[in-house]
């Protein structure tokens, strides 16, 4: 069997998440009776499956569903979302394709467009699109129709979607053998002084946020990661970075990138919403937060993409132009370096 790109399942599962804090006056109480005070439509069997599956916490450490919750506890629970032909609906959603034929098609994805439906995200997305695009669509590992690869929903930029099973299975071996082209444009926070460079770190689950990636640089656990770098402009207190990926795990640039101290501008879940370089006065705090509204997202977009084509065999490239978001923070970056530095 062909092995998919998506290579770690339990990578790529479905999650709904909810955190509580328990009240001052909260009496001794069961964790699945409390979450199902607190959580609708949440099933008793659905609870203690989330128990069963290491997915309940309490100030940070997995519990039993009769751990008995007290005045402060901090708990956090994440479930499965139910099946996934639930969710795959056609919707009559515009598509940006940048190329199609007859197995397989490229689109550039608009920031927003979460690729696959999810947690508090079942419908609008590029799978919904895509249902109602075309009429069938291959199935991969995960069941998830045409996806080869994913971007982030607040990343913009190019996927290749296959439309046959033997385009899903050509194209997936690319992805797993690193023989596919994938650059990305981000904008990064802080100087980074060298002009090239590699990131080489396992990525995994944050155990205790499991809605973040962390490095484990030592290959402990997660699965391995390699980013190469290469700076394109200089900004002042941000830098504007091409990123290659030889390996495709779940937020990969945004974690590597944080990992040697240049987190990606306007990356909330990994600070890059705050102002982690520069001065302290007033003028500069009112430009970024200006900054941040121009771009209300992670400031990354997948650029170029490149792969055999399963049928022909011919080498492709795509290039899909940074988005007027994103372009006009970067040139709002580069008109303050200008004058900062006459």
């Amino acid at each position: 069997m062909d092995p998919s790109p998506q290579q770690d399942p339990n990578e790529e599962e479905l999650f709904e998440h909810f955190s509580f804090v328990a009240a001052r006056g909260q009496k001794p109480l069961r964790v699945d009776k409390f979450l199902m005070n607190l959580i609708e439509n949440a099933t008793r069997n659905k609870i203690q499956q989330a128990a069963k599956d290491g997915h309940i916490w309490v100030n940070d450490s997995i519990v039993k569903q009769n751990y008995k919750v007290k005045p402060g506890d901090e708990v956090r629970v994440l479930f499965e979302h139910p099946p996934h032909e639930f969710l795959l609906v056609p919707e009559d959603i515009p598509l940006d394709i940048v190329y199609e034929d007859a197995v397989l098609l490229v689109v550039n994805k608009p920031a927003g467009m979460v690729v696959h439906p999810g947690h508090g995200n079942y419908s609008g997305t590029l799978i919904n699109a895509l249902l109602y695009h075309i009429d069938k669509l291959p199935m991969n590992s995960n069941e998830r129709p045409g996806l080869v690869h994913r971007i982030d929903k607040d990343t913009s930029g190019l996927l290749v979607i296959a439309k046959t099973e033997a385009a899903m299975a050509h194209l997936a071996r690319q992805f797993y053998d690193k023989t596919s082209e994938r650059e990305y444009i981000a904008l990064v926070w802080g100087n980074v002084e060298a002009e090239k460079g590699t990131v080489e770190g396992h990525i995994g689950r944050n155990p205790k946020n499991r809605l973040q990636m962390q490095v484990f640089p030592a290959g402990e656990q997660g699965k391995e990661a390699v980013t190469h770098y290469s700076v394109l402009e200089r900004l002042g207190y941000v830098t504007l970075v091409a990123c290659t990926l030889e390996t495709g795990r779940t937020h990969q640039i945004r974690v590597h990138m944080k990992h040697i101290g240049h987190t990606l501008f306007n990356d909330e879940r990994y600070g890059g919403d705050k102002i982690l370089k520069g001065t302290t006065f007033t003028k500069y705090r009112q430009f970024v937060e200006n900054a941040f509204k121009i771009l209300p997202r992670q400031a990354l977009h997948a650029r170029t993409l490149g792969f055999v084509h399963p049928v022909s065999g011919e080498m492709m490239r795509f290039s899909a132009e940074i988005p007027d978001d994103m372009r006009q923070c970067i040139e709002k970056w580069r008109d303050y370096s200008r004058h900062s530095q006459s």
